[in-house]
């Protein structure tokens, strides 16, 4: 039996994983979903948010050996996060993800991709300290695969995201994790050339595909929750 903690990316809290946990616990795994500082139902102040706090947070969370997924940004959190207590980490997958370099924080990884897609989305709030999703672009950005009604609904849920925690660097970790990549081929947010282009040289079979969107916890729960348990398993 495998534990998974499911973190979400940038905007988006535990909800976005509600259709893959049931998939997970049906084969006979547990399974659970949390909120980042400042995303779903969690109140800290998004000014306060740094990148060691979600980290903080989804250590606090590991009850023993875990495979931690980590969507889009939370590429970054989940790798800080298995740096600082690697006894509980059994497994990383990054989900069409930002794999951290030492010395970079995740918009420099953003900048090193030959197209800037989110670019036109973004929208900043006056104080500097969060960004939105600008709402009519959500769905074309994130769901365009996505049955229409639960993509409205997902969108309905997105909150401001923080700022501090895109731009602190990674300090670079001396430990070696191990590690998988799923890319997502359809994806409208993280380029797919970026995607390949940063995993390129990693060993056979710690890199699989999806021909999905950037959401594939909504387009296709089933058909990546089987991904997870396969590489869970591997």
């Amino acid at each position: 039996m495998t534990d998974f903690l499911l973190i979400h990316g940038s905007a988006h809290g535990a909800w976005c994983w509600d259709h893959v946990i049931p998939h997970l616990t049906f084969a006979g795994h547990t399974a659970r979903a949390i909120d980042l500082p400042s995303h779903g139902d969690d109140q800290t102040p998004a000014a306060l948010v740094t990148l060691d706090m979600y980290a903080g947070k989804i250590r606090a969370a590991m009850h023993g050996k875990t495979v931690l997924v980590g969507h889009s940004m939370a590429g970054y959190p989940i790798t800080v996060a298995a740096d600082q207590s690697p006894h509980m980490i059994d497994k990383l997958i990054y989900l069409c993800a930002h794999v951290p370099e030492a010395g970079k924080s995740i918009a420099d990884m953003r900048l090193l991709a030959d197209t800037q897609p989110l670019a036109d989305a973004m929208i900043k709030s006056e104080d500097g300290k969060t960004v939105t999703i600008d709402p009519d672009l959500a769905h074309e950005k994130f769901y365009h695969d996505v049955d229409p009604s639960l993509s409205d609904w997902a969108i309905a849920q997105l909150c401001p995201q923080p700022i501090a925690p895109q731009v602190t660097a990674y300090a670079g970790g001396t430990r070696t994790h191990n590690r998988h990549y799923i890319r997502c081929l359809d994806d409208r947010a993280i380029p797919p050339a970026y995607q390949i282009d940063r995993t390129s040289d990693w060993p056979d079979g710690t890199v699989s595909e999806m021909q999905t969107s950037h959401s594939p916890f909504l387009s296709a729960p089933a058909v990546l929750a089987a991904e997870l348990i396969r590489i869970a398993e591997s």
